[in-house]
């Protein structure tokens, strides 16, 4: 990777500025606190940015699985959704928020479908199961 790259893949510290007092989980707030709020948002931004699984995620930005269930809670609660919105001036922020804001409607979409998916699957289970067992042998 060049440092162009790898530039994209952290926040400024005027970025952080805007971004850190917005964010949930930071010290004073009540309840659990995330350990790194900045290096959480930029392990997601590589996901994003990269396209890539979160296996994948270097072990610079911590344990991939933690940043990804972290990610699904912030998801849940539509707190990317809330940050895109969030009318932050910072041009690059902005697009970028709103891009992990993207995937993450992509990720619950998937989720969505998944679930139907699956509910079909078992619907139809359910009758062919039926079916059969009225068949005499």
């Amino acid at each position: 990777m060049n440092s162009v790259q790898e530039y994209e893949m952290k926040l400024r510290d005027d970025q952080w500025e805007v971004l850190g007092p917005i964010l949930i989980g930071k010290q004073g707030d009540a309840g659990a606190r995330g350990q790194n709020n900045r290096l959480f948002i930029e392990a997601v931004w590589w996901v994003v940015s990269k396209n890539s699984n979160w296996c994948n995620l270097p072990p610079e930005y911590g344990n991939w699985n933690a940043a990804y269930m972290r990610f699904r809670r912030w998801n849940e609660a539509n707190f990317w959704r809330y940050l895109a919105g969030s009318r932050i001036a910072e041009p690059a922020l902005a697009l970028m928020l709103s891009q992990i804001a993207d995937y993450a409607d992509r990720y619950t979409q998937k989720i969505r479908e998944k679930i139907y998916r699956r509910n079909q699957k078992a619907i139809y289970k359910g009758i062919t199961n039926k079916d059969q067992s009225a068949i005499p042998l």
